[in-house]
């Protein structure tokens, strides 16, 4: 894993990708190769923690990948550290030149800086690629602007990926992502109400500031962290409608055909397909049929996704 650090324990100097690369998809990929096929620097990605709008506009902005995810993805690109800038209302108050200035030249000793070709910075985004272009120029400091990757059905965004997996439609989503989508959790003790139907399950804590797929029932991968085996499971994620009208929703994932104690593991999830909407059933027993129909499903469904 590469470091994850603050502005003031990065290695420098630095050759940096600027941006958010919340999802880091194919567009992401070419503004990072920018500084990583000429190195004049150490590779770095910088972005800001917390995302601008949850400070500016008090948005909650859920992560297609969070941190530490993300210094897993950078490291095969060939990036060396993952740099969070925090941001807060002074930073946000600093004007284009002051942000060049202070945290990239004088902060990160910034000699080659790339971006895409619509980031905007500084006080009121203020600031653009023409506004870089010149202040790189006065400082000696190279910078490379990289065009917005499009494909048949428009630009490249966090947000197509964001929509497919609120659509639920993972196959999509990693298309956007050209990888899988996963999320982790550790496992929690629950009120044991599926193991007294016949299918026991772990229940999942999640990071709350994680983007999740749409509520439903899902096949998926499970797999232990650090383990290599993974598992064919069926994945519950929203409330509990039948057994507990009024739990809040919560990640459940059965395996299928193993038993194994879970308990205060990490858990990775990979879901695969969607198989059906969250509904309410007459009785447990009902329930318990329908579960079975769904794992039935799900192995069908992963036994064609090796």
């Amino acid at each position: 894993m590469i470091p994850l650090c603050a502005p003031e324990n990065a290695k420098l100097p630095t050759a940096l990708a600027l941006g958010s690369f919340d999802g880091l998809h194919l567009g992401h990929k070419k503004v990072i190769k920018a500084i990583v096929k000429e190195p004049i620097g150490v590779p770095t990605v910088v972005s800001f923690w917390p995302h601008p709008r949850e400070v500016l506009f008090r948005e909650s902005r859920l992560r297609l990948d969070l941190p530490t995810e993300k210094t897993l993805l950078l490291k095969p690109l060939g990036i060396e550290q993952l740099v969070l800038v925090p941001f807060n209302r002074t930073l946000a108050s600093k004007s284009a030149e002051e942000f060049v200035n202070e945290i990239l030249v004088n902060t990160l000793d910034a000699k080659h800086i790339a971006v895409g070709e619509n980031f905007r910075f500084g006080r009121n985004r203020e600031g653009d690629i023409h506004t870089l272009r010149k202040i790189g120029e006065s400082l000696g400091v190279k910078v490379s602007i990289v065009p917005i990757f499009e494909d048949n059905y428009g630009r490249l965004s966090s947000s197509r990926i964001r929509k497919a997996l609120s659509d639920g439609d993972l196959k999509h989503a990693k298309h956007l992502l050209n990888r899988p989508y996963t999320f982790q959790g550790s496992v929690e003790k629950g009120k044991g109400l599926g193991k007294t139907i016949g299918w026991p399950t772990a229940n999942l804590k999640i990071d709350g500031r994680k983007f999740l797929p749409s509520l439903g029932v899902y096949a998926a991968w499970a797999s232990i962290k650090n383990k290599k085996e993974r598992f064919h499971a069926v994945m519950n994620l929203g409330p509990q409608p039948t057994v507990d009208p009024n739990s809040s929703s919560a990640i459940e994932v059965h395996l299928l055909g193993k038993e194994i104690n879970l308990l205060g593991k990490e858990l990775i999830i990979e879901p695969v397909e969607r198989i059906r909407l969250q509904k309410k059933f007459e009785n447990l027993e009902a329930l318990s049929k329908q579960i079975k129909s769904d794992a039935k499903k799900a192995k069908n469904i992963l036994s064609n996704n090796i």
